[in-house]
């Protein structure tokens, strides 16, 4: 099924998310909707804030970003009460953008190597190294359930620059191709 994506603006994206505990009904359904949402709205990742819950949960398919025959260096994962614990190497800027605010994009500044423990929806415990993609998409979905975004890396100057145009996200007054709901109310 098809969530709603939670525009910018609600307060869901700015709370640190809490715990899955593991006897959480229906986890391997949730999972499936998120990449199920994810897909719908072209994107390579989604945070549980992002769907309206305030869960330790994002999933993350790098797959469909890869070069044409480097697809194996993708991943497709979903990461369930993650915690970097380490982030490495010469920091690189690269331009992203987030599905909960649509029409912005930026140069965010990420180390390219990160270690990360998580379960998968199974409760298999995972302790692993992600570098350049596939470890930016993971600190871009991660930062979503420490009630981070990617808009508060942005340098000084491009912040003032999007600063309307985040509140005509919040208010809703863009067109999303994906369904999104919007915190019209102030």
């Amino acid at each position: 099924m098809i969530l709603p994506i939670f525009g910018y603006g609600y307060p869901v994206l700015r709370k640190v998310a809490d715990d899955i505990e593991d006897d959480f009904e229906n986890l391997p359904k949730l999972v499936e909707d998120m990449f199920e949402t994810m897909y719908a709205a072209d994107g390579v990742g989604l945070a549980g804030p992002q769907v309206g819950k305030s869960l330790r949960i994002f999933v993350v398919d790098t797959i469909q970003s890869m070069e044409k025959g480097e697809e194996d260096k993708g991943i497709k994962k979903a990461f369930i009460n993650a915690k970097i614990t380490a982030e490495t190497g010469k920091a690189w800027d690269y331009e992203e953008g987030c599905l909960s605010i649509p029409s912005i994009r930026g140069d965010v500044t990420r180390k390219p190597q990160i270690r990360i423990t998580y379960f998968d929806e199974n409760w298999k415990k995972y302790d692993e190294i992600y570098e350049g993609l596939n470890a930016r998409v993971i600190q871009h979905e991660y930062d979503h359930i420490e009630g981070k975004l990617f808009v508060d890396y942005l340098k000084p100057i491009k912040k003032r620059m999007v600063k309307r145009k985040l509140e005509k996200v919040r208010q809703g007054l863009i067109e999303v191709d994906y369904k999104i709901k919007f915190n019209t109310k102030r």
